[in-house]
């Protein structure tokens, strides 16, 4: 398996997001994420993401023998508790709910 590629089973509660928006890209994916995230908590923190389209995910670690991601490991080590997966893993982002 590559450590990068994340499944819906590794996510803690995701909170599933379709769209056909076809100008779809991580600027726009991070928005929307953003918004989900928000009517979850007050004042979400973003803690890793991940774009399968470009292959890219922060924060850039490398892979140590986990069966998750290590951005994901790093993350919920993190305390993270709120998954937003846009289209099925194109786009995946990870907060920490912080009450303001």
């Amino acid at each position: 398996m590559d450590c990068r590629y994340v499944t819906q089973e590794m996510l803690a509660h995701p909170v599933m997001v379709l769209t056909d928006d076809n100008r779809l890209d991580l600027t726009r994916a991070r928005a929307i994420a953003d918004h989900k995230a928000r009517e979850l908590s007050s004042d979400p923190m973003l803690l890793a993401w991940f774009d399968r389209k470009r292959g890219k995910f922060s924060p850039d670690v490398i892979c140590c023998g986990s069966e998750k991601p290590t951005w994901l490991v790093y993350a919920e080590s993190r305390g993270a508790d709120i998954s937003v997966d846009i289209n099925n893993e194109d786009y995946v982002f990870v907060y920490k709910a912080v009450e303001g």
